[in-house]
């Protein structure tokens, strides 16, 4: 007489484990860039309810809260997002690296948001909000991501 006993969660072919969301919660990375991914890829849909008419990469955009958006920034939301979210999946190494990687970008964003302003490159319709988000994303992102990179390292 046999016992059922299930089997261990296995990979599929592009490495996703099936277990627990792929291990999302058994990580402090791969929960922060799956939340942080979910957020960012549900306000880039988001904005594509209040940019009805306007110009695709006009520097102003309409409010979502105190966010301009317009339909570029609404697609570079959802990218970042689902980047979150493949990196979550992928594996705790991986989104370590995600997680800087989205950081460093970010970081450079708030750089560089804080001179496009009401200039013709303001291709993504920033405004100051935005400028503190992303400066308040790419530290959380770039030492949540400069942890796991540094503790695996260390394991």
């Amino acid at each position: 007489m046999s016992i059922y006993q299930p089997s261990a969660p296995q990979a599929n072919a592009r490495g996703f484990s099936t277990a627990n969301l792929g291990g999302v919660s058994t990580s402090p990375n791969r929960a922060f860039a799956f939340a942080f991914g979910a957020v960012y890829a549900l306000v880039g849909l988001a904005g594509f309810l209040v940019t009805k008419g306007v110009p695709f990469s006009g520097q102003m955009g309409k409010n979502l809260i105190v966010f301009p958006v317009n339909p570029l920034h609404n697609l570079v939301h959802i990218a970042v997002g689902a980047l979150f979210i493949v990196g979550a999946l992928a594996g705790e190494k991986i989104a370590s690296g995600v997680n800087a990687l989205i950081g460093g970008v970010y970081l450079a964003v708030g750089v560089a948001g804080l001179f496009v302003i009401g200039t013709k490159f303001n291709i993504i319709a920033l405004n100051q909000a935005d400028n503190a988000l992303h400066f308040a994303t790419a530290i959380l992102a770039l030492g949540i991501g400069a942890y796991g990179l540094r503790h695996k390292q260390l394991a």
